[in-house]
């Protein structure tokens, strides 16, 4: 076998598991019908001590075999043979390793989820505020307290949006439930929705149309909210949000809503 090709395949034998002294050796038995270990150890340049720890190991993985036990001599099994059952054998033992993790992962969410709700009785100074950069946190967030709000929901809408407003079945559901839900969008999004803005007021959710908003705000029963600031940085824009629980906090966010809400047009002319 060519240095270039012995090369090549060297290092696609380690991709798929093998380590350096293993790809060598199997390399080396694949161009001999049988090598005795120390013959075979100086061909493919692995220390005479680590020899059979290797055969024992590719015998093993099923990529050599011994074909005389008296004076033990080993040889390659057929590559065809070989590669796909090891990978197969190597796919198994992930699964069923994945699996245990998995059970042992709800074990541990059950036991740690506990804890973390012993935990969370004591409020330190500034419990209120969580500070959130990863949308899809941020996303969960606001889905979990839209589905628990009860009196009223109220949210500056713009985009880029971590889940829009618009096609989220929670805003139609807590409406349902009683809550007064009001959307204040920005014009240049309403104009992208303004179909399913008519559909969201059919269903009883009230919308009004700004020309701009100084921030994203979703605020539940005037006490949860999020607000997502964008970054000053100007290089590549990204959100920041902030996660709070706090009444007064609350209570400013609804005034300044209120008066962005007040000088609000209507759905059907703002998103003209």
């Amino acid at each position: 076998m060519p240095d270039t090709a012995f090369q090549r395949f060297w290092k696609r034998l380690q991709q798929i598991g093998l380590n350096a002294y293993e790809a060598r050796s199997y390399l080396v038995l694949i161009g001999h019908s049988r090598f005795k270990a120390l013959e075979l150890a100086a061909r493919a340049h692995v220390p005479r001590q680590k020899i059979y720890e290797v055969l024992d190991s590719l015998v093993e993985k099923g990529f050599a075999q011994v074909v005389q036990e008296k004076t033990k001599l080993f040889s390659a099994v057929e590559p065809a043979l070989a590669i796909p059952a090891y990978l197969s054998r190597k796919r198994k033992a992930l699964e069923e390793e994945l699996s245990d993790q998995s059970r042992s992962a709800a074990m541990l969410v059950e036991d740690l989820g506990r804890a973390y709700l012993e935990g969370q009785g004591e409020r330190g100074t500034l419990d209120f505020l969580r500070i959130i950069n990863e949308p899809a946190l941020a996303a969960a967030q606001y889905r979990r307290m839209l589905a628990e709000v009860s009196s009223e929901y109220l949210e500056f809408a713009r985009a880029p949006y971590a889940v829009d407003p618009v096609d989220e079945n929670l805003v139609r559901q807590a409406h349902a439930r009683g809550a007064r839900c009001r959307l204040l969008f920005e014009a240049a999004s309403a104009r992208d929705h303004s179909r399913l803005l008519a559909d969201l007021e059919q269903a009883g959710v009230e919308v009004r149309v700004a020309e701009s908003l100084p921030m994203k705000l979703a605020l539940f029963d005037c006490r949860q909210g999020l607000i997502a600031l964008l970054d000053p940085v100007i290089t590549r824009p990204t959100w920041t949000s902030v996660l709070f629980d706090h009444a007064g906090l609350g209570e400013a966010m609804r005034g300044l809503f209120e008066e962005r809400w007040q000088r609000a047009a209507p759905a059907a002319r703002g998103a003209a």
